[in-house]
C-alpha cells in the first residue's frame, strides 16, 4: 500500500502563487509516475500536470502551460507543483496521484485512471 498526503493549498488573490507538495509512503519501490488533477464544482476532473519516474518527461494542460511546473525529488518521494499567476479558474480541489509504472522509467499518463493511489486532496481557492 501507498500513503500519498498533500499540502500547501490555500487562499490566494489573482496573480499570486502557491506551491503544492505531495509525500509518498509505504511500498514505493520501484519506479512511479506522478500526476496533479483538479476538480471544482460541478466539473469533471481534469488533468493538471504529470511527471514521469526520471523527470525527463512531463505533461502539462494548455490551460496552465507557462504557469505551472510539476517537478519531483525521488529520494524524498515527493512531487511538487509551483502554480504562479493563479487565476479564480484555478480554484478547485487539487489531488495528486501515483502510477506504479514498474521500469518505464520515462513514462507518464494522463488518464486518471491508470493511476492506483491517490491523495485527499488539497482545496486551492483564488480570490479575484
Amino acid at each position: 500500500q501507498v500513503q500519498l498526503v498533500e499540502s500547501g493549498g490555500g487562499l490566494v488573490q489573482a496573480g499570486g502563487s502557491l506551491r503544492l507538495s505531495c509525500a509518498a509512503s509505504g511500498r514505493t519501490t520501484g519506479s512511479y509516475a506522478m500526476g496533479w488533477f483538479r476538480q471544482a464544482p460541478g466539473k469533471d476532473r481534469e488533468t493538471v500536470a504529470a511527471i514521469s519516474w526520471s523527470r525527463s518527461s512531463t505533461y502539462y494542460a494548455d490551460s496552465v502551460k507557462g504557469r505551472f511546473t510539476i517537478s519531483r525529488d525521488n529520494a524524498k518521494n515527493t512531487v511538487y507543483l509551483q502554480m504562479n499567476n493563479l487565476n479564480p479558474e484555478d480554484t478547485a480541489v487539487y489531488y495528486c496521484a501515483l502510477d506504479l509504472t514498474g521500469w518505464q522509467t520515462t513514462y507518464y499518463s494522463t488518464a486518471a485512471h491508470d493511476y492506483d493511489y491517490w491523495g485527499q486532496g488539497t482545496q486551492v481557492t483564488v480570490s479575484s
